[in-house]
């Protein structure tokens, strides 16, 4: 039995167009004219010879002709007209569909399909001239904040005065098109031998997209990120372009926004890399490559092994090592750094559940985490699922993750401290406003950034900051570790300062979760004692 087929429906094309139909009305018309020509003719032949010659009346059928025959001429000139007033209305209506579906309704730009089509007719105007097209890839910065503060009415008058501006800086019989949102680009010809024209040209588009926007009486600020790819060097087709185009516009993004930046193939392989590890990374999560690391912190004072902060450490099946500052950026960007964390949480609460109840685990919160309202529950809950006790956690978090939302924040670090989560302020003294954070939030500590810790012994202005640091946190009852400490005599300077905890290479490097177990299991700090089985690891002396 043959299977189903898809049925197919055969439209049928009008079999009368308006086109058609005016031109039968047309010969209709031209008809009725010719046999009222001919009526008429009897007609007043024979008015003439029954006036003048005496001959018989006009005959009444030939009136009645004569009549009807004016009555189709009529018809078939107003239907002709009609029809006529139809085809010039379909017309425009086929016109402006052909317009619309080639130009951007809003600005009248361009539309990505109908920029294909002209540029490569551009190309092989710039081929024949032995010249090169330059393709600008304009997106604007921050352009979600316009229409969530003000409305997509106001977001929409926004881009048409871009589009004007974009118009204006760009030199004569350039293409100019929107591909929907806040993107736009650009192409036109140039002399390849002076490419600093167009570097003038994205420069003067820069400069005017920072200015301030009046729209429908308000006033914006917004600014641009522009890439440039050229067709003589980054590629041979509108496609190819675009591509490197947009490339080169992340990459302006990257380099701080408001700027504009060349393509070059090294743009390419970062692409190539980054996507690489996203892709890597969404397989590694769910399969456990990535896995934590423990940094040790001790008590400057006695010496003591107090706990671990804990790191993320991947190691991939055929690239081995991928370095922390590799995946997890790319892991903030696409949104897996939630998953992520929390994986980590949980492997590293299972590992330390039966440590000595002495020990502590400081995990970093990324500012992306912070974004979620349910992030305290998604932490108390792995605690519980582990059996990790919530009063042996302390959650780091830098003072940059607290401008996003600081109400959220609040409520995210309220609920965590409710359930005896420990919380610290991560990179101390390279914020915006530490003091405000510290009045605002209930921290229970504060971490120096390691670059002060690491220029401490060669640095006064270090040392000063240091200082005012553990004097900072003293008077405000708030204990103070140090982060980057490479040797004794850095260790012994803090401690001398009043700083409280430690952590750093002096103590040694991060260990795995198999490593740092028998690490604990020599030193009896395992709640089960020391496994006979492990041979006792000699320690540096700064670890107790």
């Amino acid at each position: 039995m043959e299977p189903d087929r898809p049925r197919v429906i055969d439209v049928a094309p009008d079999p009368s167009p308006p086109e058609r139909r005016q031109w039968w009305a047309l010969v209709f018309s031209a008809a009725a004219t010719l046999l009222f020509l001919g009526v008429g003719a009897a007609v007043v032949s024979s008015a003439v010879a029954y006036r003048f010659a005496g001959g018989p009346p006009i005959e009444r059928s030939l009136v009645v002709a004569l009549l009807l025959n004016m009555a189709l001429i009529l018809f078939g000139w107003f239907r002709h007209r009609a029809l006529s007033e139809e085809v010039r209305l379909r017309a425009a209506a086929e016109e402006r569909a052909q317009l619309l579906a080639a130009r951007d309704p809003l600005t009248g730009f361009l539309n990505r399909r109908s920029l294909g089509e002209s540029g490569a007719a551009l190309l092989s105007f710039a081929a024949r001239r032995k010249m090169a097209v330059a393709l600008l890839i304009v997106d604007l910065d921050h352009f979600k904040t316009v229409n969530d503060m003000h409305g997509h009415v106001a977001g929409d008058a926004v881009l048409r005065s871009v589009a004007i501006g974009i118009a204006a800086a760009m030199p004569p019989a350039a293409l100019t098109a929107r591909f929907g949102g806040d993107e736009f680009a650009c192409a036109f010809v140039f002399d390849a031998r002076h490419p600093e024209t167009v570097d003038a040209i994205a420069r003067r588009l820069v400069e005017s997209l920072a200015q301030p926007v009046e729209a429908d009486g308000l006033r914006c600020h917004i600014t641009a990120s522009i890439g440039i790819a050229r067709s003589d060097s980054d590629g041979a087709t509108i496609d190819a372009l675009m591509r490197s185009a947009d490339i080169a516009m992340y990459g302006a993004k990257k380099g701080g926004r408001n700027r504009y930046a060349w393509f070059d193939r090294a743009m390419e392989r970062a692409l190539n890399d980054r996507n690489d590890v996203e892709s890597g990374l969404r397989i590694a999560i769910p399969a456990g490559q990535v896995t934590p690391c423990f940094e040790a912190q001790v008590d400057l004072a006695s010496g003591r092994l107090s706990g671990f902060e804990v790191l993320a450490r991947w190691t991939h099946p055929t690239h081995g090592e991928i370095t922390p500052d590799r995946f997890i950026p790319v892991a903030e960007e696409t949104g897996l750094i939630g998953d992520l964390s929390l994986s980590i949480m949980r492997q590293a609460f299972a590992a330390a559940r039966d440590w000595d109840p002495g020990l502590s685990l400081s995990i970093n919160i990324s500012p992306v985490q912070l974004r979620d309202a349910w992030l305290a529950q998604k932490i108390i809950k792995a605690t519980i699922e582990a059996g990790f006790a919530p009063n042996r956690l302390e959650v780091e978090i830098t003072e940059s993750a607290l401008f996003d939302n600081l109400a959220l924040a609040q409520s995210i670090i309220g609920s965590l401290k409710n359930q005896g989560v420990r919380v610290a302020l991560d990179d101390f003294g390279t914020g915006y406003s530490s003091l405000a954070h510290l009045r605002a939030l209930p921290f229970d500590r504060i971490k120096i950034d390691k670059s002060f810790v690491l220029s401490l012994l060669d640095s006064a202005d270090s040392a000063a900051i240091v200082k005012a640091i553990i004097g900072l946190g003293d008077s405000l009852n708030l204990p103070v570790t140090a982060e980057g400490i490479e040797s004794a005599a850095i260790a012994e300077r803090l401690a001398a300062l009043g700083c409280v905890k430690g952590q750093g290479w002096a103590y040694g490097r991060p260990t795995s979760i198999a490593d740092t177990r028998r690490m604990l299991g020599a030193r009896g700090l395992l709640r089960g004692g020391s496994d006979p089985d492990v041979p006792t690891i000699t320690s540096r002396r700064l670890v107790g």
